[in-house]
């Protein structure tokens, strides 16, 4: 059999119609491509079974997690070459994809491709899927019981995991890097800044009631109860990240002044709240649910009550009602999370009576965040595997390098949309001077 290597670079070739940016070396040693690029590892023929029944993105992120392709050289920089080859090729919407995918299936060099990739394969029996994806979701997108179940599988996977990623301050959101300019700053010191400036953008005072939706491990509760003096609510979903924030409440001295609860923001039915924060958990609630949460949180707030909501954002396409979420972050990191417009999520706050006060956009921000995530998962890759899985591990890795590059390259932003209940008065309550949150 000739080189492997080599026949998989011109299959690889002939179907994408323009030349390899990687290397390739294949299970039997062999090398192909640009000198000096970084290099696709197919480790087994098993990767190719995976790409035989899943061609495209399914199949290459099964391969991946499953550790039968690896890359050798600059995560980072192979990615972006292959961005335009896979994650970027024809996002509009499914249904171009699919006339597409079927035009190219319908050439005869890429069919004689495909046999030539049987060929290679051997019987061509499918894989199983890695245990790490997310099958067998139950009834209809965003009940209760279905978003419970989607975030315990993003959540629950080891607190001492996600202690290791996001370091001691635990948030899992973008930091604020406001001190970047002036000589930078840690993860630490960005995530700090990020906490304080929700709190002086919703003008915290002592003594005011706080709702934390999706809290996480606490850190937000905790800081603006610590250094504002609210008393404040935290809910999520996630078992784990409840026990870990109640103690770490305890611990801290405020178990008096901050509730934790493992609850949907859908089933909150307290008295109004002074302020609320949603910080990373609207990417979870979904198109067809958006504007009940923007109502929910609407009529928890009092008059002239504040909303933060900070919340990841994709570019809008021509045909909205066309957009689909990649597989690979639907089947293994956020199963049934959308992504909206900042227009869309503005507009849908706006139609819940909120008036919207000011925009800010952290996209490069986000950028630095991830890429300092992967920084200390890489650098205590050994000890991220035991305290979760191989593939699990390797999932988080390509997401959140995936994702750097993404909000680098302005393909997905991120927000914090401040909103008021403003009264029948028109008394905001707003300060006149603009942002004048940022000293």
């Amino acid at each position: 059999m000739a080189e492997a290597a080599g026949r998989l670079t011109k299959l690889a070739e002939e179907v994408l119609g323009v030349p390899l940016p990687v290397r390739i070396r294949a299970w039997d040693r062999s090398e192909s491509g640009p000198p000096g690029a970084p290099t696709l590892v197919i480790r087994n023929r098993r990767a190719l079974r995976r790409l035989l029944f899943k061609p495209g993105e399914l199949g290459l992120a099964r391969a991946w997690v499953a550790g039968d392709i690896d890359i050798e050289g600059d995560l980072y920089g192979a990615l972006d070459l292959l961005a335009e080859l896979i994650w970027e090729r024809g996002t509009a919407a499914p249904k171009p994809r699919r006339a597409a995918a079927l035009r190219i299936l319908a050439r005869p060099e890429v069919r004689a491709a495909a046999r030539e990739l049987v060929s290679l394969v051997g019987l061509p029996i499918p894989p199983a899927p890695p245990a790490e994806e997310a099958r067998n979701r139950r009834g209809p997108l965003h009940t209760l019981l279905r978003d419970k179940e989607a975030i315990s599988h993003h959540y629950d996977v080891g607190n001492d995991f996600y202690a290791l990623v996001l370091g001691p301050s635990m948030v899992y959101s973008c930091a604020y890097w406001a001190a970047t300019e002036d000589g930078g700053a840690t993860l630490e010191e960005a995530q700090r800044d990020k906490l304080d400036l929700v709190c002086r953008k919703l003008g915290l005072k002592e003594g005011q009631r706080l709702l934390d939706v999706g809290c996480g491990w606490g850190s937000m509760v905790l800081h603006a109860a610590r250094e504002y003096g609210v008393r404040a609510v935290g809910i999520t979903l996630s078992e784990e990240q409840a026990v870990f924030a109640r103690k770490r409440i305890a611990e801290a001295g405020l178990a008096d002044r901050i509730e934790i609860r493992v609850q949907d923001y859908r089933e909150i039915h307290d008295e109004p709240f002074d302020a609320i924060s949603s910080i990373g958990m609207a990417e979870h609630v979904g198109r067809t649910l958006y504007a009940e949460y923007a109502r929910a949180l609407y009529a928890l707030l009092k008059p002239g009550g504040r909303l933060l909501n900070h919340q990841i954002a994709r570019r809008p396409i021509t045909d909205e009602e066309a957009y689909h979420v990649d597989e690979f972050i639907d089947r293994y990191v956020f199963p049934d999370g959308e992504l909206a417009p900042v227009g869309r999520t503005a507009g849908a706050l706006e139609d819940a009576g909120f008036e919207v006060r000011d925009v800010e956009v952290l996209r490069e921000h986000y950028a630095l965040t991830l890429r300092a995530w992967v920084a200390n998962l890489e650098e205590r890759w050994a000890e991220a595997v035991t305290l979760t899985t191989p593939g699990r591990a390797r999932v988080w890795r390509l997401y959140m390098a995936a994702s750097a590059l993404s909000f680098e390259r302005n393909r997905i932003g991120v927000n914090q949309v401040l909103a008021v209940r403003t009264p029948e008065s028109g008394a905001s309550g707003m300060p006149l001077r603009t942002r004048a949150w940022q000293g």
